[in-house]
């Protein structure tokens, strides 16, 4: 039998319960337990695919194609496993599907209600299979959150279905240390469990989170008025790097505590892999500058996975990354590049929609090309290196993608003939993990080491077939393409140190003790660059 743990959130949002989840996960793999994880959204979109990165974060796509939350991103580089289609659900494909059955006749004419036809609909998305020991299911929001409601009941009627055995309450909470009284203040927490109990829930582990060391005696405190032992409540302090959270937490007992209640037995746990990784962390003995130019640059997390895989990759040759955050709309206004990337050691230009902005991305491009600085693009970043490509190398002054200028005289990227709009903006694009043949004696096949890999794509315009022998009479290789070679996946130059751009998004497959071979590729080449 699955077992499961909930874990909710107190007080504030933004605690970390993705971390504190994904923790867990990595605790009990490392128990050698299989497990797996799942996001339960409050909003009303049906997917975060047409939300603001700037407003929500990045969109992290799975294997099969699902535009989901950040936190899954997490959850796969913690857990290091590939999550589905069922593993982000939110009120707006709740409310979807009801309708879509009501509207169908599925109701047989009975009014449809939140109780019973939402909390069913949302306990049935709960993970169904057996194939996994353990279901970590986080609930997005706050506790006492009107939208929250409905998923704390499904939980609560869940959990008497299963049998409190087979289940595991966990609630992150924030625990504010007052500086003017030099003390932490429990008030908080203390409401949010009693806004728990009175929906019927308690919490059966607590995590508090803060950024100093909380006092024994506060804990006490937060597990006599929650019914716990205390040390069922335990602490979760800011860390220098999130990765450091899961052995952080397994010093206050944490995976043992979820064991015990579950009633499950599991062998000695054995960090080892992960303790290491954390070790090249602290042991850098060198610094390397990485400039990512894009456009959402005001809000860090909407990079969040391209930031973690250069970090992967750069603690991999233990060294320190600086990422420089370039704001290419600022780079567009004139601004002198030799400015801009001045002891920049690589040049990174992701992905990212719309025409604001391009054209200090290409002007990005055009330096890291011209001056011989390696160079990673990645989506529309190589889009608009063939763009740029087209413009300085080809002579094609015009050339553009016809997603910003469908007059464009040379589009270099546009629609595939069998491409067809049905008017909706989400869901339509190519998403999820697509084949790519990789060309023999090329960069990528260096970097790779094989001749067909599977990235996960997120994008809608292709490389238009009809400049492809023009790019390569100058010096562009296509050294991706897909199994047909209908589409162009990947591009590099032949007269560069480094210069490689795809059009997947290889960041959401880089693993914290597993890099990415391109940022690796990119890290290293960088680090040469230095030495020079």
């Amino acid at each position: 039998m699955v077992k499961y743990v909930f874990v909710i959130g107190g007080v504030v949002s933004g605690l970390g319960k993705g971390i504190s989840g994904a923790s867990l996960g990595r605790l009990l793999k490392d128990r050698g337990l299989k497990v797996t994880m799942q996001k339960f959204d409050p909003y009303l979109n049906v997917d975060p695919g047409t939300l603001n990165p700037i407003e929500h974060g990045e969109v992290f796509v799975t294997e099969d194609g699902l535009e989901t939350d950040l936190d899954l991103g997490h959850y796969e580089r913690f857990i290091d496993e590939n999550l589905g289609k069922t593993a982000n659900i939110t009120t707006g494909r709740i409310y979807d599907a009801i309708l879509k059955k009501e509207r169908h006749g599925d109701y047989h004419g009975k009014t449809v209600q939140v109780v019973p036809h939402v909390i069913s609909e949302i306990k049935d998305r709960f993970y169904q299979k057996d194939d996994v020991n353990i279901a970590i299911i986080e609930i997005g929001g706050t506790v006492g959150d009107i939208e929250s409601g409905p998923f704390i009941e499904a939980i609560r009627q869940f959990i008497l279905e299963k049998g409190k055995e087979n289940c595991c309450v966990l609630l992150v909470t924030l625990v504010p240390y007052l500086n003017a009284s030099k003390e932490h203040k429990s008030k908080p927490t203390q409401m949010t469990i009693r806004t728990m109990m009175g929906m019927g829930l308690m919490p059966d582990i607590i995590i508090c989170r803060s950024d100093i060391k909380i006092r024994q005696e506060v804990k006490d405190k937060i597990a006599l008025f929650s019914n716990l032992d205390p040390s069922c409540v335990i602490e979760n302090i800011d860390l220098p790097s999130i990765y450091e959270v899961p052995l952080a937490l397994e010093k206050e007992g944490f995976s043992e505590l979820v064991l015990n209640k579950l009633r499950l037995d599991a062998p000695k746990a054995d960090h080892h892999q992960w303790a290491n990784m954390i070790a090249n962390m602290h042991s850098c003995t060198k610094q390397i500058r990485i400039a990512v130019t894009g456009k959402y640059i005001d809000l860090h997390d909407a990079y969040l996975s391209l930031n973690e895989a250069v970090k992967h990759a750069a603690y991999y040759y233990q060294a320190e990354p600086k990422i420089v955050w370039v704001n290419a709309e600022e780079l567009e206004r004139n601004i002198n590049p030799d400015k801009v990337y001045q002891d920049i050691d690589a040049i990174i230009v992701p992905g990212g929609f719309g025409h604001r902005g391009i054209e200090g991305k290409i002007k990005a491009i055009a330096y890291a090309r011209q001056k011989k600085i390696p160079f990673l693009g990645i989506c529309l970043g190589m889009q608009l290196s063939l763009v740029e490509i087209a413009r300085n190398v080809l002579g094609l002054g015009q050339a553009n993608s016809s997603e910003f200028d469908p007059d464009t005289p040379d589009p270099i990227i546009a629609l595939m003939p069998d491409q067809q709009q049905n008017g909706n903006i989400g869901g339509t694009l190519r998403l999820g993990a697509y084949a790519c043949k990789i060309k023999d004696n090329t960069l990528a096949m260096r970097l790779y080491g094989e001749k067909v890999i599977m990235e996960r794509h997120r994008h809608r315009y292709e490389v238009n077939n009809d400049y492809r022998d023009v790019l390569t009479d100058h010096g562009v290789v296509l050294s991706g393409l897909s199994l047909d070679e209908r589409i162009v996946e990947m591009i590099e130059l032949e007269d560069h140190p480094f210069f490689i751009a795809t059009q997947a998004h290889p960041e959401f497959k880089s693993r914290p003790d597993r890099p990415h071979p391109l940022f690796k590729g990119l890290i290293k080449a960088g680090l040469d660059r230095k030495r020079e």
